[in-house]
């Protein structure tokens, strides 16, 4: 009883400070994930001062984030999107989040490690890693913005659905090159041959990763659907939602060994898809349900970011932090106009605004600091890699997020 009573405090009190840090991002007139990171780094300041222990540990933050923060997040996000546009803008999202995330993480990688240049210390598997983290995006405050310009509503399902897609693709190319790095750390070294053959079969892994969640997850959209409109009850659904977004990524990971992240995300687009006559009936609480829930996790990730950032990440890793800002925004206009000039044989043209603006509006921000808290300790560059991170999405938070309005008005979206 002594344990689940303090479980209950740590989470009361983290949840406190994100309150406090949505209340100072609204004194401060900024982002939301801005004030809860700077709540959460009071929020640490005072633990000595308290005496108090959170629970946090690297051991517990990898099931947080993957059992909990991820499916509530990815869920929401996909709620938001209209089916119909997204599904005229299809073909480029997906060729941006496959093919232009596959390009973002390997230039990213690249860049990376040849900028560190200390290949015993931050060997490949650690700039794969870090690659693969930097490729998910999170324009969170740049759609916002969009809205308040009163922006096309058909480049807003290409910058939340790009971003999406984008997002779970990059959860699994980490969760491969973080399996590899496990493994790697527990063997003391990978030999060639081993190597040789991982790169030989990640296609493979990819192919029945990605489309077995793509395969789960529309089974289970399609019987969250049904069974809403059988219970036909507006308390009812949001009950059988909340239990869709869990219980679509436990059958994916841990029963099929698929993507449970696109199974989520799928399992949100069919489920709206298959009820959109029901938006005002059965499903008339599910948008604001989802818009707290997904706030209040996206709080919590920033307060937990502002709890483990320390002054000593940026005496120490400075120079890593640098060479990281320059390799993720640089790869990810790199892919952006790359990939772009193909989408009009998938999809309609991507202007070159448009293009522009997902450069420079692929912030990174909730899903990438969910995936660098989840890294073992055990692996050696695990602090290296975090530093980079953290570094990336305070760049993104701080000039990439309060410049995008000038940029939205100066191309005129």
């Amino acid at each position: 009883m002594e344990g689940v009573t303090t479980l209950v405090g740590q989470g009361l009190y983290m949840a406190v400070a994100a309150v406090a840090g949505l209340g100072i991002a609204r004194t401060l007139k900024r982002d939301d994930t801005l004030g809860c990171l700077i709540a959460g780094v009071l929020a640490g300041i005072l633990l000595p001062v308290l005496d108090y222990d959170t629970g946090l540990r690297a051991e517990n933050l990898h099931q947080l984030v993957f059992f909990v923060v991820l499916p509530v997040l990815i869920f929401q996000s996909a709620w938001k999107i209209d089916p119909d546009i997204l599904f005229r803008w299809l073909g480029p999202i997906l060729l941006l989040a496959t093919l232009g995330v596959l390009i973002c993480c390997l230039i990213t990688a690249l860049l990376v490690y040849y900028g560190i240049h200390h290949p015993s210390g931050f060997p490949w598997l650690a700039a794969l890693l870090t690659g693969a983290i930097l490729a998910a995006t999170d324009p969170v405050s740049v759609v916002a913005r969009l809205r308040q310009s009163h922006a096309n509503e058909e480049l807003l399902t290409l910058v939340e659905g790009e971003s999406l897609f984008n997002d779970a693709v990059a959860i699994v190319l980490f969760a491969f090159a973080l399996g590899i790095a496990s493994h790697s750390a527990m063997e003391g070294s990978v030999a060639t041959g081993e190597a040789i053959h991982g790169a030989g079969t990640f296609a493979l892994y990819f192919a029945a990763v990605f489309f077995g969640g793509l395969a789960v997850g529309s089974l289970c959209g399609l019987i969250t659907a049904i069974v809403i409109l059988f219970l036909g009850s507006a308390g009812a659904a949001l009950m059988v939602l909340v239990l869709a977004a869990f219980g679509s990524f436990y059958l994916a990971e841990h029963v099929v060994g698929v993507s449970g992240i696109l199974s989520v995300m799928i399992c949100a687009i069919v489920t709206r898809a298959c009820l959109r006559e029901q938006q005002d009936t059965y499903l008339a609480h599910a948008a604001p349900t989802w818009e707290w829930l997904g706030l209040f996790f996206n709080a919590l990730i920033f307060v937990i970011m502002g709890l483990v950032i320390t002054f000593e990440m940026f005496t120490h890793q400075w120079l890593a932090m640098i060479i990281a800002i320059v390799a993720a925004i640089g790869a990810r206009a790199l892919a952006v106009f790359l990939v772009a000039p193909f989408a009009r044989f998938v999809g309609p043209p991507i202007p070159n605004s448009w293009r522009l603006m997902l450069s420079w509006g692929g912030l990174r921000g909730v899903i990438a600091v969910a995936l660098v808290l989840s890294l073992p300790t055990e692996l050696p560059y695990w602090w290296t890699v975090q530093s980079m991170v953290f570094g990336v999405v305070l760049f993104s938070l701080l000039v990439q997020g309060t410049t995008s309005t000038r940029l939205i008005k100066k191309l005129g979206l």
